[in-house]
């Protein structure tokens, strides 16, 4: 059937009118692949429109009536991008997977992280009967070094007769990468944007000293630094050399205020201001409050207020004390927001939707943000170029800086979008324009044999199509010394798993313990099996197995002061001797020139314990010394993780523990931050994914309703 004929003209008339614009040329192009029965990869700027070419993707496999699953390497966007397509299909058409969540994982769509996907391949899940779509979101995610693996994996193992769409933000080598996913799965179309379709215009921001006046001067003119730029830099090189330098001149560090009022005035609101800093971003909002800075009316106060208490429904009033709800709000109500991490995820997503409703002004925000979320901007504002990371500070990549001022110009609403740069002493505007003027970024791999996959393979092929999938990789399709390396790897990795008694590798099958193995998939995953193999989880009560086995998923933030673990008295013993199986299990990898499994870390252990036990959140907060949003996100993990050894446990008492520690562990601010709003078919009631029961309607009291 040719493009345009038949059901496929339909398919294409709906989608298009959904859009709210003419599809581009890249996009046209996309859609006449996929009536060709080809998998695509699409590279393109964010916000020119690549989620345009998956929802004709969907349409097209539901009106072929095959299934389609959307992956996202984050469950913020999985749960934004579930909203969107119950919106679009109908709740009762779509489901969601996430780890912590499972909902309606047998629908016609399934959203899911990338990981659920690369699990349901190996296990050759039933729920893969029918698939005949899979979507890869952030594609590029490949290149991260802790989960880039996942989506490698999860292309290779894709049935042939699955039609991937691939979205990946601008990328230099995107034919390289579309090269290797012809070789690695099939008929692959490469489609490259590099057009933005709302036009960027670069900024520096400066103040003068005495009458604290903004200027925004431009930085570039045919992607060359533009006159207003040079004269500048020229005049900042003049007063270096004079006593005292720039720090004595009459140019000043703009205040955010004072950002804030200059792009009120040139029209330039609504913006991100990216902050690399979770308590600058609350110390912003707070400086805009103390400064009197209201941006928004009395109608669209009423309307935040709304949405915030549909939000945060079914929160009780201590635990919205203890999470600043009133300052929060009040921030909201002004037009000025944070976002980060450090924020459970019930205030994060009513930031993001009030923003996006227009009901709000200025969002302070970490780069997290920048990762996929549909927030898109006016304007963008990086405070500086330059961030921490695991080796200290370091500057802001091309990519970095694409990434981030991506956000700015939205489509249908936006002329020209802008990026604004906070003028400093370290800044130098010559290296600014480099840095806005760079090309992308090569991909690159991060491909790498986990023992999940090591037993994986020898349970599901035999050893000559075992090696063959790691000649599939795109690490090996990119440089054959990285092939080597991979193979050495996997050699030493199986060598080492004969050793501590999961495989047998003459006969090339698995042991019990190597079965159990194939089935816990996580970043411990040799360590998590060993425990649960040797006992170490068997016994206890369900806030003593959340304790001990909170180790295995608390990872202490880089850089970051942490008090001294104090974990209960009751499993101190277990937590001790895990810490042992581990130091065992990295001297054996640093003999066998492997990665080492990262050690367990004992300070979530008393917040777990004491969280499973029912205690309140400002007595658990209190000992925990960690943000909010971290506490939330810990418990998730441990949630997950919980689930799994709830499956998979030898000892059907140790199962059915993981499954009530896990329970238990899901309540109060984490039990609704478990999901996003889901309409049942049969009810027009609005409850969260994993809420307890009765929570919808339940308004949480005064804190609210003031």
């Amino acid at each position: 059937m040719s493009p345009g004929d038949g059901p496929d003209r339909s398919v294409r008339t709906a989608v298009e009118g959904r859009l709210g614009f003419v599809p581009d040329a890249f996009q046209v192009t996309a859609f006449d692949a996929l009536d060709g029965g080809r998998s695509v990869l699409v590279s393109a700027p964010t916000g020119s429109g690549k989620t345009a070419v998956a929802d004709y993707a969907i349409a097209r496999a539901l009106a072929d009536g095959r299934k389609a699953f959307y992956t996202t390497p984050l469950k913020a966007l999985s749960n934004q991008k579930f909203a969107e397509l119950a919106a679009t299909y109908g709740y009762d058409r779509i489901g969601l997977l996430t780890g912590d969540v499972s909902h309606r994982p047998d629908a016609d769509v399934v959203v899911m992280t990338t990981e659920v996907l690369r699990n349901m391949l190996f296990a050759r899940s039933p729920q893969l009967a029918g698939l005949g779509l899979v979507v890869l979101d952030e594609v590029h995610y490949l290149q991260d070094p802790y989960r880039g693996s996942v989506w490698e994996e999860a292309i290779i193992l894709a049935p042939a007769d699955v039609v991937l769409v691939c979205l990946s933000a601008t990328v230099s080598n995107a034919a390289q990468l579309g090269a290797w996913l012809r070789a690695a799965h099939g008929p692959t179309e490469v489609i490259v944007e590099g057009h933005r379709p709302v036009k960027l215009h670069d900024h520096l921001a400066i103040a003068e000293r005495g009458s604290r006046r903004v200027d925004l001067v431009p930085l570039l003119s045919k992607r060359r630094l533009s006159p207003q730029a040079a004269a500048l830099d020229q005049r900042l090189a003049r007063l270096t050399r004079r006593p005292g330098g720039v720090r004595q001149s009459p140019l000043a560090v703009p205040r955010r205020t004072e950002i804030i009022e200059a792009l009120s005035d040139r029209d330039m609101l609504p913006a991100i201001v990216f902050i690399f800093s979770r308590a600058a971003c609350d110390d912003a909002v707070r400086q805009c409050l103390d400064d009197g800075l209201r941006l928004t009316t009395p109608a669209e106060r009423n309307e935040i207020r709304q949405r915030c208490e549909v939000r945060t429904e079914g929160l009780p009033d201590d635990e919205l004390r203890v999470l600043g709800y009133g300052q929060w709000i009040a921030g909201l109500e002004a037009g000025v927001a944070p976002h980060h991490a450090g924020m459970i995820p019930a205030f994060r997503e009513a930031v993001e939707e009030c923003f996006t409703a227009g009901l709000l002004q200025v969002v302070f925000a970490t780069e997290t943000l920048s990762l996929g979320i549909n927030m898109p901007a006016r304007t963008v504002v990086i405070e500086r170029l330059t961030k921490m990371r695991q080796h200290g500070r370091a500057g802001l990549t091309s990519g970095e800086y694409a990434q981030l001022t991506g956000r700015a110009g939205r489509r249908g609403l936006d002329s020209v979008g802008h990026a604004v740069v906070v003028w400093s002493p370290s800044v130098s505007v010559t290296e600014l324009a480099t840095l806005a003027t760079s090309p992308a970024p090569e991909l690159t791999s991060s491909f790498r044999a986990s023992y999940n996959l090591a037993v994986n393979l020898v349970r599901r092929y035999a050893k000559d199509q075992a090696y063959e999938i790691l000649d599939r990789s795109f690490a090996q399709f990119v440089s054959t010394d990285h092939h080597h390396a991979l193979s050495r790897r996997m050699d030493r990795a199986l060598r080492l798993l004969e050793r501590r008694g999961h495989v047998d590798l003459e006969a090339w099958r698995l042991t019990a313990s190597g079965a159990l193995l194939a089935h816990i998939y996580h970043e411990s995953d040799l360590l998590v099996a060993e425990a649960l193999a040797g006992g170490l989880f068997d016994g206890l009560d369900p806030a003593g197995l959340a304790a001990v086995v909170s180790a295995c998923t608390y990872e202490v933030r880089a850089g970051r002061w942490h008090p001294e673990p104090r974990p209960p008295k009751d499993v101190a013993p277990r937590l001790h001797a895990l810490v042992a199986l581990g130091e065992r299990l990295r001297s054996d990898e640093e003999e066998a020139r492997l990665e080492r499994t990262r050690a367990p870390e004992l300070g979530f252990a008393e917040v777990a314990w004491r969280w499973a036990r029912g205690e309140r959140l400002a007595r658990v907060l209190e000992r925990a010394e960690l943000a909010p949003g971290d506490f939330v996100r810990n418990a998730k993990q441990l949630v997950d993780l919980l689930h799994q050894l709830g499956s998979v446990a030898p000892d059907p008492a140790t199962a059915s523990t993981a499954r009530r520690a896990a329970d238990a562990l899901q309540r109060g601010v984490v039990a609704t931050s478990i999901g996003p709003p889901v309409v049942d078919a049969d009810s027009p009631d609005e409850v969260p994914v994993g809420s307890p029961p009765g929570a919808s309607g339940q308004g949480p009291g005064g804190l609210h309703r003031a």
